[in-house]
């Protein structure tokens, strides 16, 4: 019976799939395999050859197999490596290669033969690659194809770098690269201008021919890809969909690259469900935007026609889960962010009192106060609350370079100006041109660089805080040090980071902390500072009794923002207020027109924002709730 219920709940996934809380354990559980099939090889005297990817996603397998080297024993001796592609042209000393990803993630850790280890060469001349491909595949058959092949996917649904359009017979070639491949790699290139436009790869046919192919992937950027993958139609639009065609692929997620596979996103349409609060909610929005009629509008047949007749027979009628559920849309809504005074509180999302609250918003970059919450930042300082803010990370990697020498020419001049002695300063300003002349993409900015970058956004964050209302006082830069490298991947949080954290809510005892919960942010900085700001008040709330009652929102609108359902107070904005978070944004100029790291979204963060605003706006408004201009949107953390 078991069984039958999970083909009923799987029925749309036209592959296997097996989902895991989270990547970690996903990766420990692939590592595992892996390293059975190593082990029961060397039993049988016989060598694995296995099929091995580079990027983020395998990161974790790979240091789970190092552990197991260094503490279990495990030897790849017998170990035979295949890499699936390397970009074209690359040398394999540069920070971008594969073959250098590959040494630092797990050839220098372990006590693999080097003469078994094969990654495509980048430094080819273009017409040796033909041969060196046929090569490649005559190398893989030799050893009688590859155990198993590991995979990531691209948001292109690529495998290897087999880009939309590749045959499903392909094999190892050279290809163009999609032009979101080469922006998502633009992070580790200073650039997506500094990216190769084509990469030597194994084609589709050739991973077909693996005795056993894995697909991993993580995070809620690769949900809408995966359900291409896993549940659409077979297209070479989306490579990855081929895999459908193999009776030897499975594919290993966490919960939040699963999180739009039907059984997890409208678990409702497949099989019956423990119809909790938020599951009701979630579902009777659903049926609203799909049916597009407001929630009072819906009907029985609505419900009935769209797998929701489980809910109207254990809930009651329609026109009750109607009323209830518009009843908690209404009540997200408030235009009083730290709770209205001398009012019952029942029902809205903050509580009446104490009516002038402390409130400390944490903003993990510089401008991510202003462009996620501007509105209602303006808005708590406009009610009398006692606001706070606190940059954590000094943005010091996003600045252009020709900024640092325009601030550092006004420098002079300005020092001029008031008859200082400026000979250090030019010098300074000298060795800085010089070093950009020879700058390589990504290279490390020196010290005195870094510093004025930093001294830019400092001025700036100053500038928008000050416009929403505060004073120099109220203003903290924390500078956490585990963004203080210079580079685009940071190191490890450590208990300093969480100290500093802790030092600044005690000084401040807020009631209410705004953090950035928008995760989709490219270089990992949010999530690294909410844990940070989480950490500190888990530890601080086992202590000290403010810090019981000091709840917590998260906010987002730079990289992404919540979907409705989630949404547990919304903060309407006139067009006056719209206006007002714009002019806060534009303060932050070294990010205006063109940001350093724009990520995928071509748009400004001012329009992202905006634009993000006012769809949220619409939503409400098109399930039959009272229509705003804009709207920021918060979800409440339960701690």
């Amino acid at each position: 019976m078991a069984r039958l219920n999970l083909l009923e709940e799987t029925r749309f996934e036209k592959l296997p799939v097996t989902v895991f809380p989270d990547e970690h354990v996903a990766s420990a559980k692939v590592a595992q395999r892996i390293a059975d099939l190593i082990r029961s090889k060397q039993q049988r005297g016989e060598m694995a050859v296995l099929g091995l990817a580079t990027g983020a996603t395998p990161v974790g397998v790979y240091a789970e197999l190092v552990r197991m080297h260094r503490e279990e024993d495990l030897s790849f001796r017998n170990v035979i490596t295949f890499n699936l592609d390397e970009y074209f042209p690359m040398q394999p000393t540069a920070a971008q290669s594969y073959v250098t990803f590959m040494n630092e993630n797990l050839f220098d850790h372990i006590d693999i033969d080097r003469k078994n280890i094969h990654i495509p060469s980048g430094t080819l001349p273009q017409e040796e690659i033909h041969d060196f491909c046929l090569a490649y595949e005559r190398k893989i058959e030799a050893l009688g194809g590859l155990d198993l092949q590991i995979l990531g996917i691209g948001r292109t649904g690529h495998i290897g770098f087999n880009e939309p359009g590749s045959a499903p017979n392909s094999g190892t070639r050279l290809v163009t690269l999609d032009d979101l491949t080469r922006r998502d790699a633009s992070r580790d290139f200073g650039g997506k201008e500094n990216v190769p436009t084509k990469a030597i790869t194994m084609g589709i046919g050739t991973i077909f021919k693996a005795r056993e192919i894995i697909l991993m992937a993580w995070s809620g950027k690769k949900a809408p890809i995966i359900k291409k993958a896993v549940e659409g139609e077979m297209s070479g639009e989306v490579p990855a969909t081929y895999l459908q065609l193999s009776d030897n692929v499975e594919f290993i997620l966490d919960a939040d690259a699963a999180s739009e596979l039907t059984r997890f996103d409208t678990p409702w349409l497949v099989k019956d469900c423990a119809w909790d609060e938020a599951l009701i909610k979630k579902a009777v929005i659903w049926l609203s935007k799909t049916v597009k009629k407001p929630i009072l509008k819906l009907t029985e047949e609505d419900y009935n026609s769209h797998g929701m007749a489980q809910l109207v027979t254990e809930k009651g009628s329609a026109y009750d889960i109607n009323i209830h559920i518009f009843n908690k849309l209404q009540h997200t809504i408030t235009g009083w962010p730290g709770g209205k005074p001398n009012s019952d509180d029942s029902q809205r999302p903050e509580r009446a009192t104490p009516a002038r609250k402390r409130v400390l918003i944490f903003s993990p970059h510089p401008d991510d106060d202003v462009i996620s919450m501007g509105g209602t930042f303006i808005r708590l300082v406009d009610q009398g609350h006692d606001v706070h803010v606190a940059y954590q990370t000094s943005g010091n990697t996003a600045v252009w370079d020709d900024d640092v020498l325009r601030y550092m020419e006004f420098a002079i001049d300005f020092s001029k100006s008031i008859g200082e002695k400026n000979g250090e300063l030019k010098s300074i300003y000298e060795g800085m041109r010089s070093f950009f002349e020879e700058k390589q993409p990504n290279q490390l900015d020196t010290q005195e660089i870094r510093n004025v970058k930093a001294f830019i956004r400092k001025s700036e964050a100053f500038a928008g805080a000050r416009y929403a209302g505060l004073d120099d006082e109220h203003i903290h830069f924390m500078a956490l040090p585990f963004y203080e490298t210079g580079k685009t991947v940071k190191n490890p949080v450590t208990e300093a980071d969480v100290e500093l954290t802790m030092e600044l809510l005690q000084k401040v005892k807020p009631h209410q902390v705004f953090a950035a919960g928008d995760f989709a942010d490219p270089h990992g900085t949010h999530i690294v500072c909410f844990r940070i700001v989480v950490e500190a008040l888990n530890r601080l709330r086992q202590k000290e009794e403010w810090a019981k009652d000091c709840w917590l929102w998260m906010y987002r609108g730079a990289w992404h923002e919540f979907e409705t359902h989630e949404i547990e107070m919304a903060v309407p904005l006139s067009p006056q207020e719209v206006e007002r978070k714009r002019n806060a944004i534009f303060k932050h100029q070294s990010q205006k027109d063109r940001p350093v790291f724009p990520g995928d979204d071509a748009r400004e963060f001012w329009v992202r924002a905006e634009q993000r605003n006012r769809e949220t706006a619409k939503s409400y408004d098109g399930l039959g709730l009272a229509e705003y201009e804009a709207m920021e949107a918060f979800v409440k953390w339960n701690f």
